[in-house]
């Protein structure tokens, strides 16, 4: 309430004062100084009075001091010398105004300029986190390269160990072989050459004293010309045998696995379903073939201990399948497959045969079920194949 009566005092007396100063203003005429004028503009400012409120109080002070004092004929130059005088009141208070505006205008620029900064900076930011997480993508992919390379990598060196053991239990198979060719050639061929030498040579010397006996000592002679002749074949049949280039592999495995069974009383069932006519082969598949089964039926016997093996050849459309089938015991096919010593090599050797013919090789090996081994191996038709 204080205020507001503290406010219309001040508004009379401005009032006042603005009567004041326009009546002098009136007086002087032309040479009247604007001084007072925007003077009384800042107090109006400075009470925070707009250019309406100053009009207010000049229409007043024109109605107080105009209209009573002056003539019809004198008042309209009055009026427009007052008015003069309200366009100088009203200058700060307009100036202020046309400071404002601008800082306005210049606040609203501003404004928009920071949003679109800010728009510029979201955008930026939108940007920046793309980028981000592209890169994040490139490198976990980065990452995940590694350690597929790293595992290939880790392959490849294994493999090479496999192929080196591989190479180096060839040499020593290939060894042990001359040894053992050389020694039963030396302990039975040998021997046998050289008791057949000894009869000749006694049948030579009794053959002019004594006749008696000798068609037996010709005999027991021949028989040991036969156990040779035998032994012989027995080493050509172990090292290849014939059959598999004259007849095929299915004749050369009935073959072998009459061999095997007398050898290890293993009992084998063969089954070759071929459909009628299969596709010939060439000798290297044959050759895969026949020493995939081979390894496979010696793997059952000596590591297995099996007692039945199940053994099928069959034509695919594209490929000759060949499963073995095998009870006994089993083993862990991945630990085997990849293990760094030398045992098992056999069934590394089968997959390194069927793979070296653009071949598949399979095992799975179950306790209570046995082993089996699958091998895929594709065949074509051309010139210079041989009848499987």
């Amino acid at each position: 309430m204080n205020s507001a009566n503290n406010m219309a005092r001040k508004l009379t007396g401005l009032s006042q004062r603005y009567q004041a100063a326009l009546r002098k203003h009136l007086r002087h005429g032309s040479q009247a100084r604007c001084g007072p004028a925007q003077r009384l503009g800042r107090q109006a400012m400075a009470l925070g009075l707009e250019t309406l409120d100053l009009a207010r109080i000049h229409e007043q002070a024109l109605i107080t001091l105009v209209l009573p004092s002056y003539s019809a004929s004198r008042r309209d130059a009055m009026v427009r010398r007052a008015g003069m005088f309200f366009a100088e009141a009203i200058t700060p208070v307009e100036e202020t105004h046309r400071v404002a505006r601008e800082a306005n205008d210049r606040l609203r620029q501003n404004i928009e300029t920071l949003h679109r900064r800010s728009a510029d900076l979201a955008d930026s930011n939108r940007q920046l986190k793309q980028e981000v997480a592209q890169r994040k993508s490139v490198e976990e992919s980065l990452r995940n390269s590694e350690r597929h390379y790293s595992q290939l990598l880790e392959q490849s060196h294994l493999l090479q160990g496999q192929l080196r053991l591989l190479s180096r239990q060839l040499l020593l198979a290939q060894e042990e072989e001359r040894k053992r060719i050389s020694r039963e050639l030396h302990d039975e061929i040998a021997q046998t050459l050289t008791g057949i030498t000894v009869r000749l040579a006694a049948l030579k010397t009794e053959a002019t004293t004594n006749t008696k006996g000798l068609q037996n000592r010709i005999s027991s002679t021949q028989r040991m010309v036969e156990r040779s002749v035998d032994i012989v074949h027995r080493f050509a049949r172990e090292l290849r045998p014939t059959v598999l280039d004259d007849l095929g592999v299915i004749p050369a495995l009935h073959s072998f696995m009459k061999g095997f069974t007398k050898r290890t009383g293993i009992h084998i069932r063969f089954r070759a379903c071929t459909s009628g006519r299969m596709e010939q082969l060439d000798t290297v598949t044959r050759t895969v073939l026949y020493r995939v089964a081979q390894e496979a039926l010696i793997n059952a016997g000596r590591h297995a201990h099996a007692t039945r093996v199940d053994v099928s050849i069959q034509k695919l459309s594209r490929a000759v399948g060949l499963t073995i089938q095998a009870n006994g015991k089993s083993f862990q096919v991945e630990r085997v497959l990849h293990a760094k010593g030398n045992q098992h090599l056999g069934l590394l050797g089968m997959r390194e045969r069927v793979e070296m013919v653009g071949g598949s090789f399979h095992v799975e090996s179950t306790p209570g079920k046995g082993t089996t081994i699958c091998a895929q191996i594709p065949v074509t038709n051309g010139k210079g194949k041989q009848r499987l």
